[in-house]
């Protein structure tokens, strides 16, 4: 039984999805179709760069789904494999959009629209530099949890994602993240500053919110052909009106991407596809549980490799 997921912000690179847009003819339709959305050329940014310009979130964000898609209908299309045989579709933040537009969920194009609303909306929320992430590595949830309590009346941070045993991810205002990192190195919890410029997933992101419970909820959401599970609940999916709320929840919300992982495995998954850039999701899976089989989809190649 298997699950596909999809990748969010910090998989990209420039030139992802370049082998696929020369060698398919779908997809230089769907990447002339996100230009043509978005009324300009954000295939030139996936393809030519510059780095800078793809790293700006507003169009991080729709340029991760538009190759992870891409990949999706290639492997569907041109090689025949049924997805759709999939217990569960699933993504990590951004991702999350990835996963319900390659189950049916909402058109290619609304999701493209969103996701450059939501980036923007998400980049903008706190003024720069105000704001940032923090990884903590080799700790627990419960750990942190504990630290973060025990100390509000010194530093306010919030856990933006649960990523996998020993990753998690904090984010607040610079100055309460600088009190926190002394406190970890003082307990000799490893951490590192993510090349970040806003806090994802926490409160600060309420601005944000505000855009986006306005546009998801004109948007017209379709029946998708395979069950989501949320980000926010790390559970199943179960209905339309249930899919917005948890959307809109999610953009100050934790990601519980470990919890997600572990719920799909405790329900019969025993293998998921990575679709898109890199490979983050599968290197988090393999740190929490490394029985299961997991295929990395980022190059025709890796295609090959699928056996479901």
């Amino acid at each position: 039984m298997f699950s596909v997921i999809f990748p969010g912000q910090g998989s990209q690179l420039v030139g992802m999805g370049k082998e696929f847009f020369e060698k398919y003819e779908l997809v230089r339709k769907l990447f002339k179709q996100a230009d043509d959305v978005l009324e300009f050329s954000l295939s030139k940014i996936i393809l030519d760069g510059p780095k800078e310009d793809l790293d700006y979130t507003i169009n991080t964000q729709p340029a991760i789904f538009l190759v992870s898609y891409s990949i999706f209908r290639v492997i569907k299309e041109e090689f025949n494999i049924n997805l759709d045989n999939a217990k569960y579709f699933a993504g990590h933040s951004l991702g999350e959009y990835s996963a319900l537009s390659s189950a049916g969920y909402l058109d290619f194009s609304e999701t493209i629209k969103l996701l450059r609303t939501r980036g923007d909306a998400m980049q903008n929320a706190v003024p720069k530099g105000e704001g940032g992430m923090l990884a903590v590595l080799g700790s627990t949830v419960e750990i942190i949890e504990k630290i973060l309590y025990e100390n509000k009346k010194n530093f306010f941070v919030e856990i933006a994602n649960d990523n996998s045993v020993g990753q998690i991810v904090l984010s607040g205002k610079n100055h309460d993240l600088s009190k926190m990192i002394e406190f970890l190195r003082l307990n000799n919890i490893k951490n590192i500053k993510l090349p970040v410029s806003a806090p994802f997933h926490c409160k600060l992101m309420k601005k944000a919110t505000e855009i986006m419970k306005k546009e998801i909820q004109k948007t017209n959401f379709k029946d998708g052909k395979n069950i989501l599970i949320s980000n926010v609940t790390a559970d199943e999916i179960l209905e339309k009106e249930e899919l917005k709320k948890l959307l809109i929840d999610q953009i100050e919300n934790r990601v519980r991407w470990r919890e997600s992982v572990i719920n799909m495995i405790d329900k019969g998954v025993n293998h998921f596809i990575e679709i898109g850039p890199g490979k983050v999701l599968s290197g988090l899976i393999k740190r929490i549980d490394k029985s299961v089989k997991i295929n990395t989809i980022n190059n025709i190649n890796n295609i090959h490799e699928i056996k479901i």
